[in-house]
C-alpha cells in the first residue's frame, strides 16, 4: 500500500466534495467490519456496502495513492489507517460548541465525536442562566470570552454552531475571529464567511421538508 505522491499533493486542490463524503462513509463502514473481525474486503464489497458502484470505490481512493492488492483487495485495518490519514484524523481536533440548548445538549451526548478524535474542549452560550453551569463535566463560557479562551487554552480547529438563526452570523465571525479555520453550522441560515474557512451547514428542517416533498409525489 503506497501513499499518494506529488501527483496526490497536486490533485488534493481539486477533489470533489462528495469523494470526500464517500470517504467517510467508506471509513464508516470499514470501522464496522473491522469490528466483527473482517480482516479483508475488495473494491465490489465496499461498494456493495457504501450502496455505490465498484468503479466509484476504486476512482475514489485513487486520488489519493494505490491501495489494496489487485485481485485480493484491501487489508481493512492498513485501509482504515490510511483513510483516517486522507481525513486528517490521525491529529486530534479541537471543538468548540456554541449553543447549549436542546440540540447542543445532544450533540454534547453523542461519544462518536471522541472516537474519531474530535475533542469537544470548551462550551459557550450567550444566556446568563447557562453561563457558568456545566454540563459532562464541561463549563460553560460566555460566547464573549472565546477569544480568552483561545489565548488560554490554545486553538481551536472547529466551532460547532447550534444557536438560533438570528444569531449565529455573529458567533460565526467570532469563531473566525479567533483563529477558527472549520464551521459546522446547524443554524438555518446561510453564513458569510471568508473563503479560508470550511463551513458544512446541516438544516434539519431542510432535510424534512425535502422528504416532504417526494413524499407528496407518491
Amino acid at each position: 500500500m503506497s501513499p499518494a505522491g506529488e501527483k496526490g499533493k497536486s490533485l488534493r486542490s481539486a477533489i470533489p466534495y462528495s469523494t470526500v463524503v464517500r470517504l467517510a462513509q467508506y471509513l464508516r463502514i470499514l470501522e464496522r467490519l473491522e469490528a466483527v473481525g473482517t480482516t479483508k474486503i475488495n473494491s465490489n464489497e465496499l461498494a456493495k456496502e457504501a450502496k455505490v458502484n465498484s468503479f466509484l470505490v476504486r476512482k475514489d481512493l485513487s486520488y489519493f495513492g494505490e491501495f489494496g492488492v489487485r485481485g485480493v483487495g484491501y487489508e481493512i485495518k492498513s485501509l482504515i489507517r490510511e483513510v483516517q490519514r486522507i481525513l486528517g484524523l490521525n491529529r486530534e481536533r479541537r471543538v468548540v460548541l456554541v449553543g447549549i440548548g436542546h440540540l447542543g445538549r445532544a450533540l454534547l451526548s453523542y461519544k462518536g465525536f471522541a472516537e474519531e478524535g474530535f475533542h469537544i474542549c470548551g462550551l459557550f452560550d450567550s444566556d446568563p442562566a447557562k453561563i457558568r453551569t456545566t454540563v459532562n463535566d464541561l463549563l460553560v463560557r460566555s460566547v464573549f470570552t472565546l477569544e480568552d479562551f483561545v489565548e488560554e487554552s490554545g486553538a481551536v480547529d472547529i466551532g460547532i454552531i447550534a444557536v438560533p438563526a438570528f444569531s449565529a452570523q455573529f458567533v460565526a465571525n467570532t469563531l473566525v475571529a479567533v483563529g477558527v479555520k472549520g464551521l459546522l453550522n446547524f443554524a438555518p441560515i446561510p453564513l458569510t464567511v471568508p473563503p479560508h474557512i470550511i463551513t458544512v451547514s446541516v438544516d434539519l428542517t431542510t432535510n424534512l421538508e425535502v422528504i416532504s416533498y417526494f413524499l407528496s409525489q407518491r
